[in-house]
């Protein structure tokens, strides 16, 4: 399956790109497409995920074509 992955903010300056793309087997999930995006980093306790512009949990599972994007959490004032 092929993914597109995007990051933003503070997340794309830490990894130094803002967006890839991975080949991954089919039952992937965005955790697993963090992982292989990052090498193994870890996971902030406040990063979050979106499937095509839609929210998602760390453990749910991608599809081939899936936009997903990893960013902070949003504060404004």
């Amino acid at each position: 399956m092929k993914v597109r992955v995007r990051f933003f903010a503070s997340l794309r300056e830490l990894l130094g790109c803002s967006e890839t793309s991975l080949d991954v087997p089919a039952g992937v999930t965005v955790g697993d497409i963090w992982s292989q995006a990052t090498n193994g980093m870890a996971v902030s306790d406040n990063a979050l995920a979106a499937i095509n512009m839609e929210y998602a949990s760390f453990d749910r599972q991608i599809v081939d074509g899936d936009e997903v994007a990893f960013f902070p959490p949003v504060s404004g004032g």
